[in-house]
């Protein structure tokens, strides 16, 4: 049995087992072969539960990105998982509950369903059998944290409180549905997946209660998110315990691909980037100037207790006249997008992201309108990369760019449609950016206080065949190959990374 925890921090995590709040947990890390797992730029992708559901490294066929970028049309869309899973070709009866980026129409054998609570489900609503939705419904009700799923709720107390209520009544329910289906829908099961979202959707809006560092962290909601973030994490561990103890005999694998953290991306990648590379271009601003009621001291605006982020960022940075690219996108919703009609335009431009930032050098002989030979890629590039290294928070006067990763500069042409030229990955939360080149952008409020800037992720493996102990640090890569040798499934081809195994299982000494 497989449960994984999307987007869980383990550091935090380990906080509450010392609280007294995760006893589940905390017994099954003594029992169990226990190593930390890392994803290292992958993770930046967003695409963590695509990587475990195909096992498809991006290199080697995958995507670095949801989000395809055309360099004919300039458009861009979010687009679902197009990659059969790894469960699809192997021997054992699988039932998977909720499994990301899981496209089960393309495993005919696995039984279960898609898309009930999940966090960036990667899939539409799947299942099989056909009436298994409607027989859960009937059994258990409707999804009770729907709207929370990606919730904003800094600005209110009130808010905070009720989507914690929620995704703590979520993850409990998430526990007594993946039982049932194993007990009695379908009994005969050897491979049961679950992957529990309420994680996810509860530490990116509820982070800043839990993090003294995070410029949120003593407004009025912040009490109530640290109360919440122990409430989702108790009730997790509520659902760890239950299917353990109703299933004993079977092997149990907890794992997530990564820690979270402090969200650094949001504002910077979705808005602060786009606008630079506007000014850079065009030497003026496009960003409408607006004034906010509420700051903090040190000038990061508040919004009032019923805004949304996404409302209040509209005036500044307006949708395009109709027809005009960006303007209805899936992905429309980030102010990056509304600088789109621009980008044919432009010698480097932001597209959307959401956990790094991203530019597209407009190149000719890759997009239909570039405007940068090749022979000036590599200046064009390297202009980018000293303004990066020259952007300050505005808030606090630091460095906001920790790294620049530009992976194919080498061959710059053959940059895909979920690449980009340069990668940029920040740091203290910069929701405002000094530039000496463009002046100040922003700040602009928070959006989401959490992301996913954690160091690790962990894997705890518990059986009669496993042997107990730390085994040090993996790749999440390594998590797939390690669960098909347990079980003694042959390894389909698309399946990246090493096993575990070897090192892992119990050896049995034969008698003399």
């Amino acid at each position: 049995m497989v449960i994984g925890l999307d987007s869980f921090d383990m550091p935090l995590a380990e906080s509450f087992m010392q609280e007294g709040l995760m006893p589940n947990l905390a017994r099954l890390k003594t029992q169990s072969a226990c190593c930390k797992v890392q994803d290292g730029h992958e993770k930046y992708s967003g695409l963590a539960w695509e990587y475990f559901s195909t096992s498809m490294h991006p290199a080697n066929g995958g995507r670095w990105s949801p989000l395809e970028f055309n360099p004919d049309t300039y458009e861009i869309q979010q687009r679902p998982v197009q990659i059969a899973p790894f469960l699809a070709e192997l021997a054992a009866r699988t039932v998977v509950f909720d499994v990301p980026y899981c496209d089960i129409t393309q495993a005919e054998k696995v039984q279960g369903l898609t898309r009930w609570g999940a966090h960036d489900p990667g899939v539409p609503e799947q299942s099989r059998p056909a009436n298994l939705r409607s027989e859960i419904a009937r059994r258990f009700g409707a999804y009770p944290a729907l709207k929370d799923i990606y919730g904003f709720c800094w600005p209110s107390a009130k808010r905070t409180r009720e989507l914690s209520d929620r995704l703590a009544r979520a993850a409990t329910l998430r526990g007594k549905v993946m039982r049932w289906m194993l007990e009695e829908k379908f009994p005969d099961w050897e491979l049961g997946v679950v992957v529990v979202g309420e994680s996810h959707s509860a530490i990116e809006p509820l982070w800043h209660g839990v993090d003294p560092t995070h410029p949120l962290y003593s407004i009025p909601s912040g009490p109530e998110a640290a109360k919440g973030l122990r409430k989702i994490y108790n009730a997790i561990d509520g659902l760890i315990g239950e299917l353990q103890s109703a299933f004993p005999d079977a092997t149990l694998a907890v794992f997530s691909s990564h820690g979270m953290g402090a969200n650094h991306a949001d504002v910077a990648a979705m808005a602060l980037l786009a606008e630079l590379t506007y000014r850079w271009q065009f030497n003026e601003p496009y960003m409408r100037p607006r004034k906010w009621s509420k700051t903090l001291p040190n000038g990061i605006p508040l919004l009032n207790e019923n805004d949304r982020w996404h409302d209040s960022i509209v005036p500044m940075v307006p949708y395009p006249p109709e027809g005009e690219p960006g303007g209805k996108w899936n992905c429309s919703w980030m102010p990056v997008t509304r600088y789109a009609r621009f980008w044919p335009k432009m010698k480097a431009f932001a597209i959307p992201s959401y956990y790094d930032g991203r530019l597209r050098i407009n190149l000719q002989g890759r997009e239909a309108q570039g405007v940068v030979p090749r022979e000036e890629y590599e200046r064009v590039r390297d202009t980018l990369m000293a303004d990066l290294k020259n952007l300050r928070n505005s808030a606090t006067g630091e460095k906001a760019v920790a790294d620049i990763w530009c992976p194919k500069s080498d061959d710059p042409l053959g940059i895909g449609p979920t690449e980009a030229d340069l990668y940029v990955i920040w740091q203290g939360n910069p929701y405002g950016l000094a530039c000496p080149k463009a002046g100040e952008v922003g700040p602009l409020p928070c959006r989401r206080p959490g992301g996913h800037t954690g160091k690790f992720g962990f894997l705890y493996l518990h059986g009669k065949e496993v042997r107990a102990g730390d085994y040090g640090v993996a790749s999440s890569f390594e998590v797939v190959p390690t669960l098909l040798d347990l079980m003694g499934e042959k390894r389909p081809a698309q399946v990246h990374g090493n096993s575990l195994w070897p090192q892992m299982r119990m050896r049995v000494e034969k008698a003399a």
